[in-house]
Order: structure tokens, then sequence, then C-alpha cells
């Protein structure tokens, strides 16, 4: 892992489990973003991103349910690398920690909610959209931060931009990805693995298609892999 000079020491523990997450990360190459109610929608999805070959969810801070979402998966599907998304304040480190939530994603740069993070030994993927924020992300001692909203803020272009001054930082691009366009994210080296929701939108988990999930998790798994060849 590379650490900027100057960057405060990664524990040990930290290290491994960040190691760990992210190399999972990197050979699924594509991290479902989902938002559910409560944990019987979490876990039914879950297992619909398992069957088409996807066993990672970032299940998202954005409902009263998540908590309850994340526990349930962690309890009922433990071989599944469950995170926690849209993690903002410090709360809800330690709420989606205690959830059994492996890895946490923030749509913004918090030093209070990564320290905190850290002192859990939890990786988490901090969101950036300027130069500053990666700086800042660096000296935290972080490598992996997660592009957002990266079709907003100029899409593969500003991916292309900002990997050029920072070639050591890895990329998770997130925000108004879709199976269109992820292939073009995805051939770039600096990408890790692509953020998105497609594969489990909203209108599918309300109508309990889980077969429709699946068959598009299957799709993206494909398409993930076939673009990480090429690359």
């Amino acid at each position: 892992m590379t650490i900027t000079p100057g960057a405060p020491p990664v524990p040990d523990h930290l290290s491994a489990a960040r190691d760990f997450v992210l190399d999972a990360i990197g050979i699924t190459r594509v991290v479902p973003v989902v938002v559910v109610d409560g944990p019987d929608d979490g876990v039914a999805v879950t297992r619909a991103l398992v069957a088409g070959g996807l066993p990672v969810a970032e299940i998202t801070f954005r409902t009263a349910g998540a908590r309850d979402a994340v526990a349930a998966v962690a309890d009922q599907l433990p071989d599944v690398l469950v995170g926690a998304g849209t993690v903002v304040n410090v709360k809800q480190v330690d709420a989606a920690v205690a959830a059994g939530a492996r890895f946490l994603v923030s749509p913004g740069l918090s030093r209070a909610v990564v320290e905190r993070a850290h002192e859990h030994g939890v990786p988490i993927v901090p969101g950036v959209a300027t130069p500053s924020d990666i700086i800042a992300a660096l000296d935290l001692g972080l490598d992996v931060v997660k592009l957002f909203p990266a079709g907003v803020i100029g899409g593969v272009a500003a991916v292309k931009a900002l990997a050029a001054p920072f070639p050591d930082l890895r990329f998770v691009p997130t925000g108004g990805i879709s199976a269109a366009s992820a292939p073009e994210y995805l051939a770039q080296r600096s990408v890790l693995a692509v953020g998105g929701s497609w594969m489990v939108d909203k209108s599918l988990i309300a109508a309990g298609d889980w077969a429709e999930i699946t068959r598009r998790t299957a799709e993206a798994v494909t398409l993930a892999q076939t673009t990480g060849e090429n690359r």
C-alpha cells in the first residue's frame, strides 16, 4: 500500500483489513450501491447479487432501516463483503461497525469520520471531487478514494485528469454510472472499481424482482471481467 510521506502511520491491523477489502473489491470491480428500508429487503437483494456472482454490497445509510439491513446481511450471509455507504458522521461509523459493516463509504471527506473508522480498524473509502480533497485524503494515509459524483464532475475525463498528478491513487467512481458507461471507467488503470445502482434499481427492489437483479448483476460481472482483461 502506498502511503504519502508525512501521512500518519496505518496500524498493522487496519492495513491488513484494508488490503483484504480492497483486494476483494478489485477482483469484483463493481460495488452495488443498495438502498433498502430494512433487513428483509437487504438480505433478499444481497442473495440476488450473490446469485449473479457478486458477493459484495454497499448498503447506504439513507434510510432508517439501513443499520438493521447491514446487521441482517452480516449475520445471515457471512461470506458476503457487506459495507455501509453514505456514512457522514462519527455516530454512523459506530452504528455501521456495530452492525457488522466490513468497510465504509462516504460521499465526502471528513477527517473525523476517517479517523473514527481507523480507530475501529475498518477500511473507509471517502468521496473526493477536487485535487484538494485528494491531498487531504493522502494526508490521512488513504490511497483509494471514491470519485463522487463522477458523472457530474466530468466522468472519465475527470478520472484521467485527476490520475495524472496522483499516479499512485486508485479511484472508485460513483454517481451517474450505468451499464453503458461503466466499461469506459473500468478501462482506466487508475480505477479500482465502479460503484453503481443500475443492477439494484429501487424499482426492482420495490417490485421484489430478484431475478432481474440477478440477471443485471451477472451482466455487470461479465462486463467487469471482460474490461479488466483488456486494460
